[in-house]
């Protein structure tokens, strides 16, 4: 055996990548798909058109690698969290386009139930807030709103499930519907502490329990491929949702070790152990991975919107003509010039929990340019993830010693070195990036002994630059003070 295949699936686009033993990309294959955009505030993927083209990346993937199907050793899903999917358990077909964790639609819904008392349950249940990000909603709405969709899932016709289980269930030829414990914990469905699906909670949005996926172990064999345009037997040995497979591919294994995934949005998660915190600071308490019926906690602060702000300057005003641009525009400016850039284009996540805030610029003069609003938005990056860092040290009692990064967006030296510069700690980028992917890969790797223990899989994460504080205390603290005002011009805007 020679490869771990990992299959990314994440939000614009499908990814499969080849790591041989040593931790190293053999090949890689990846496609965009397309965003679905039917009102303001909704967004939708066609689920079908998700799994053509993971199945056709992963199959480019070992065309390129030269790989046959005895030199794969098992297969690692990791996914866009809480994106929901239902569909027909007969003809394995959606019943509607899957509905994205951007999408706002259900935020009347939640704040229906906000309004009625339950969000404490659903907070000490779950470790989530009462948010239409997460999938609970999303599939309440869904079963309201398609017809017969309903009375279908009573009678035990329809199947949900979140990116994962949707792969799997394809995978498999519709064998395997299950979803692990970290992508469960994303539901407003899992009771992180039992973890079980919650019977209360599954009531009060009045989901049938039949629709629901079996919760499995974050590594171990789940199922076998089976599928047109792959070869059949493959073990699929690993699951993980996209920010839990990340933190474990930074090889953060210990407590209070941290990463940051800069990619669509920005999430930052802290390993808490076995110890589940509650958050007094609106974070999320979630199943970091669940292996060998053993749970490791995270606490975790996500950021909506944070690649995606570069992809609104790129497509939306045209500002620049490729996401990398971004970097020597914002560079050919010593500073923002007083513009602050508040992207909140899909609300605001954690700490506000705002889906009605929108996007706001502020500061802007006769003086401001293009490249102004360029670094405005990298520094916007970094000012969210700088909140999240603040309510998690005062939540976790831990003080931050260096911030592990990867994603897309941590190929621009100017927003690591302003990260580290807000944070006052080292910001540590990896050799290789792509550790969503990575996580993926270990954790269906351990399951089949392609790799032995965590020991072996922390060896092998190396640095590839060390980003330095170069900003005073005093001087990080006046910008966020200035940053904290931007945003409360952005907040509570929209009205359903």
């Amino acid at each position: 055996m020679k490869a771990i295949l990992a299959l990314d699936q994440g939000t614009t686009s499908s990814r499969a990548i080849a790591f041989g033993r040593d931790g190293q990309v053999l090949a890689s294959a990846q496609q965009e798909f397309r965003q679905i955009f039917p009102r303001p505030g909704w967004v939708e993927h066609d689920a079908l058109e998700i799994w053509r083209t993971q199945r056709d990346v992963a199959s480019q993937a070992l065309a390129s690698a030269a790989l046959s199907a005895g030199d794969i050793a098992a297969i690692g899903i990791t996914n866009q969290r809480e994106t929901t999917v239902l569909w027909d358990r007969a003809t394995g077909l959606p019943v509607a386009n899957a509905i994205v964790w951007q999408d706002r639609r259900t935020a009347s819904s939640c704040d229906a139930l906000r309004q009625a008392g339950h969000e404490p349950l659903f907070t000490a249940r779950t470790g989530l807030v009462l948010d239409a990000y997460f999938s609970g909603t999303k599939l309440a709405w869904l079963l309201d709103n398609v017809a017969g969709a309903r009375e279908r899932a009573e009678r035990g016709e329809l199947a949900f499930g979140t990116i994962d289980t949707w792969l799997a269930w394809k995978l498999s030829g519709g064998v395997a519907h299950v979803t692990d414990a970290s992508n469960a914990s994303r539901t407003l469905l899992f009771n992180i502490h039992s973890l079980r699906w919650d019977d209360e909670l599954l009531g009060l949005l009045r989901i049938p329990r039949a629709l629901l996926p079996e919760v499995v172990d974050s590594s171990g064999v789940v199922a076998r491929t089976f599928c047109d345009g792959l070869p059949p037997d493959l073990p699929i040995a690993g699951i993980a949702g996209d920010q839990q497979a990340a933190l474990f591919g930074e090889a953060c294994h210990q407590p209070g070790m941290a990463k940051n995934t800069y990619g669509t949005g920005c999430f930052l998660l802290m390993n808490t152990g076995t110890r589940a915190p509650a958050s007094r600071n609106r974070l999320l308490t979630t199943v970091a991975w669940r292996r060998g019926g053993v749970v490791n906690y995270a606490l975790e602060g996500s950021v909506f919107i944070a690649g995606a702000a570069i992809q609104w300057l790129r497509d939306g005003l045209g500002i620049i003509a490729r996401a990398p641009d971004i970097d020597a525009l914002a560079a050919s400016v010593p500073d923002a010039g007083g513009v602050y850039f508040v992207p909140a284009l899909s609300g605001l996540g954690a700490p506000h929990w705002d889906p009605h805030a929108r996007g706001t610029i502020v500061g802007i003069t006769r003086g401001t340019t293009r490249a102004h609003l360029a670094r405005a938005t990298l520094e916007a990056i970094a000012f969210q993830s700088a909140e999240l860092i603040e309510a998690m040290a005062a939540d976790s009692g831990i003080a931050l010693r260096e911030l592990r990064v990867d994603g897309g967006a941590t190929a621009s030296n100017l927003l690591m070195q302003t990260q580290a510069n807000l944070l006052g700690v080292p910001v540590v980028r990896p050799r290789i990036t792509e550790t969503t992917a990575l996580g993926a890969a270990y954790l269906a790797g351990l399951a089949v002994g392609f790799w032995k223990d965590d020991a072996e899989i922390a060896s092998m994460w190396a640095r590839d630059r060390v980003f330095e504080p170069a900003l005073s205390r005093e001087g990080a603290q006046d910008r966020l003070v200035q940053w904290k005002r931007a945003v409360e011009r952005s907040r509570d805007w929209a009205r359903d």
